[in-house]
């Protein structure tokens, strides 16, 4: 078994203490109580072990355990149990949300020139007993339409709007045609979208082996990645809201509960998709794409299989596609477990993963549940040998996201209002765990708090720290790459609807997303077989929560704001001025500039208040609710013009992609959709949210100079 080659010693030192003393004190806290906190890190990271976190991860993955399953609510059981062994409280959190039913039934065949069905389920392996589990569903994509369709065929490259504009550039007609198109560039629920669009009776999606398959290496079971029976399942849900289609903006409690709740009509939804939508594997998408005998696609639309792709079939070649897919009220069920603060149990720091799969989830989502199982355990046992946090630490499991992020959004707007008074930060962990690269995207103001947990916690196998592993990708930069937090998981309803600072980080490799080989077999043979992972990564969020919960003053990184909103400024400025040359955003750079400085005169003055001041003498509780309060400045009730729920300024997922980040979307939005004249506008909605940063700031300076 590959272990960590670090002493308690080393760990103490790689967080920033000598042999003989500590060279500064930790970000917030009190100069005498640093020592207390990195011993209290050096203990929690010796606990957490290859061997929990191995032990959990089997007992979730055992079976398949889709949303809404009686398999799904066993894996909620078992993570109730082990959070209540570990000593957390545990709170279970229905909802009755409305949810396909399972895949239906689906047929895929060529008419003509043949009739011949086609695969759309994963090949039965010697080498992976876990294939041949009943309960594995065949390929299906969540909230397709129904209907019965025949049809001649479009090749639509990667089916992002771009693609479709470039078909209708090229003359090529979409109506009443069935569209092929390969996995990628976007979330596939916008692939249908456009497809339905541009006049489609229906899609299927597939994965390229120049994306995934055989281009890239051995296939599985060989090796990683996608063989020719390998799909991807996925929602297909694309609503201008998040959460329960019938419940906008408000919780989904169930409907056997005191509470009434208002839903909407099934006919009320505005954006279901009305086509049918499948997966197939390539090796079942090249009986259909070999046959194809009209123009060559341009270059960059060439996938891998050995055929010239072409951009349609032609009346000679039409295929048949069925999805008849039930769906109806479908009760699920968040388990959140509270390690209870010891001073301020009001104020929460948050972690999560959902927990349900479309196979058994080895690697998505389950690595990331079984990690925070394993983080859980070793802050139990922490807090029974008296290292209880001073703030509370929330280790929620979430349901249904792979549906639409639907479980997370209903907890949150369920707590609106308790979140808003007492969330410190939400850290994200799903699929946390699927190799040994780590990396992560975070809010500015966690920024900082992320790159020095890092530091602290050891490589596994090796005598340096993840941050120094993380720098090798880049070693002529100042500091690891972070990236900025886009869609696809829960910190979206965190981040984008209330404001609250979030964080995902993981150790990343290949994995067969989605698809019935994510499963124990091929995570104990290709992601992590040494399970090392797990541990390292409970070591960065484990420390990350422990430095938020035990500061006197929370750690955030003050001045990073105005450091990113001046390139994010800088950037958009950029596009508009492609469209007119003399248009400038000089003020809000300019209010981005002084957020900086203040961010810094800020940052400054804490450390000075904590280094001359002790316990008992700071209005901590004052200052760290103005301090939580801060990021709450970008949320704007009117939102965004692509859809109200989407409530950040500062950022969101793409509309168009579903999973990229958009930095200040409001402006990115009018750049797309070239509304030039509501540019004003928006310039006056960003220019209010920088100013109230900025004053907030500058009241939280004077609050620090009071004490």
């Amino acid at each position: 078994m590959l272990r960590p080659r670090f002493t308690l010693i080393t760990l103490l030192m790689l967080s920033g203490m000598l042999l003989f003393g500590q060279t500064k004190p930790l970000t917030g806290f009190l100069p005498n109580e640093s020592s207390q906190q990195l011993s209290t890190e050096g203990e929690l990271i010796q606990l957490l072990q290859p061997e929990t976190f191995r032990d959990h991860l089997r007992m979730l993955t055992r079976r398949p355990h889709v949303a809404g399953t009686q398999a799904n609510q066993e894996v909620a059981n078992y993570m109730d149990q082990a959070m209540s062994d570990a000593g957390l409280d545990v709170k279970r959190y229905p909802y009755d949300i409305y949810l396909p039913k399972g895949p239906g039934e689906i047929d895929v065949a060529l008419v003509t020139p043949i009739r011949q069905p086609l695969n759309n389920q994963e090949y039965i392996l010697p080498e992976d007993s876990f294939s041949r589990d009943p309960d594995l569903l065949p390929g299906w994509n969540g909230y397709s339409g129904n209907g019965d369709v025949t049809g001649e065929v479009v090749y639509a490259n990667y089916g992002r709007k771009e693609d479709f504009e470039q078909l209708a550039e090229m003359g090529v007609e979409v109506e009443g045609k069935i569209v092929i198109a390969r996995y990628g560039g976007n979330f596939r629920g916008y692939k249908a979208k456009f497809a339905e669009a541009a006049g489609a009776v229906g899609l299927i999606i597939y994965t390229d082996p120049k994306d995934a398959g055989y281009v890239r290496g051995p296939v599985f079971p060989e090796g990683p990645y996608y063989s020719e029976s390998t799909i991807q399942r996925g929602s297909v849900l694309t609503l201008d809201y998040t959460g329960d289609p019938l419940t906008p903006f408000e919780p989904a409690l169930p409907m056997d509960g005191e509470v009434e709740v208002d839903r909407l009509s099934v006919e009320e939804v505005q954006g279901f998709h009305t086509i049918p939508v499948t997966p197939l594997p390539y090796g079942s998408a090249v009986e259909i794409l070999e046959r194809m005998k009209g123009k060559a696609v341009p270059r960059s639309w060439q996938g891998g299989l050995p055929i010239t792709y072409r951009l349609e079939g032609g009346s000679e070649l039409t295929v048949r596609l069925r999805v008849e897919q039930p769906k109806g009220m479908t009760r699920v069920e968040n388990v959140v477990g509270m390690l209870e603060g010891e001073y301020f149990p009001d104020e929460w720091i948050i972690l999560g993963c959902h927990y349900d799969a479309w196979g058994h989830g080895a690697t998505d989502p389950n690595s990331g549940t079984a990690m925070l199982l394993t983080l859980a355990d070793a802050l139990g046992e922490l807090a029974r040998q008296g290292k209880r946090p001073a703030r509370s630490i929330l280790i929620a499991h979430w349901d249904a996201e792979e549906f639409g992020i639907l479980g997370s959004t209903e907890w949150v707007e369920q707590m609106r209002e308790e979140l808003n008074a007492r969330a410190i930060a939400y850290f994200n962990a799903d699929g946390a765990c699927t190799g040994l690269n780590f990396g992560g995207s975070s809010s500015p103001s966690l920024k900082g708090l992320l790159v020095d947990a890092s530091q602290a916690v050891p490589y596994p196998g090796e005598d340096y720290s993840v941050y120094e592993h993380w720098m090798q990708r880049s070693p002529e930069a100042a500091e690891p790459s972070i990236g900025n937090l886009g869609g696809g998981s829960d910190h979206l309803p965190f981040y984008v609807h209330l404001g609250i600072p979030s964080l995902g980080v993981g150790m990343r490799g290949t994995t067969l997303y989605h698809s019935n080989y994510d499963d124990f077999y091929f995570y104990s043979n290709f992601s992590d077989p040494e399970f090392v992972s797990g541990p390292t990564v409970a070591g960065v969020l484990g420390v990350m929560s422990l430095r938020l919960a035990n500061a006197q003053i929370i750690p955030l990184d003050l001045d990073r704001y105005g450091r990113d909103l001046k390139q994010h400024l800088q950037a958009a400025e950029e596009q508009i001025r492609q469209h007119d040359p003399g248009h400038s955003l000089s003020s809000l750079i300019d209010l981005a500039e002084q957020i900086e400085q203040e961010g810094n005169k800020l940052e400054a003055d804490l450390d000075r208040l904590l280094a001359t001041r002790s316990r008992g003498a700071i209005r901590v509780k004052t200052i760290n609710q103005q301090l939580r309060d801060l990021e709450k400045a970008f949320i704007d009730e009117q939102g965004m013009d692509y859809g109200s729920w989407f409530r950040s300024l500062y950022a969101s997922s793409d509309p168009y992609s579903g999973y990229a980040s958009w930095m200040l979307p409001g402006l990115l939005y009018l750049i797309a959709e070239e509304n030039w004249e509501t540019l004003p506008a928006w310039e006056t909605r960003y220019e209010a949210a920088l100013s109230a940063l900025l004053r907030n700031m500058q009241t939280l300076r004077r609050q620090v100079s009071r004490g």
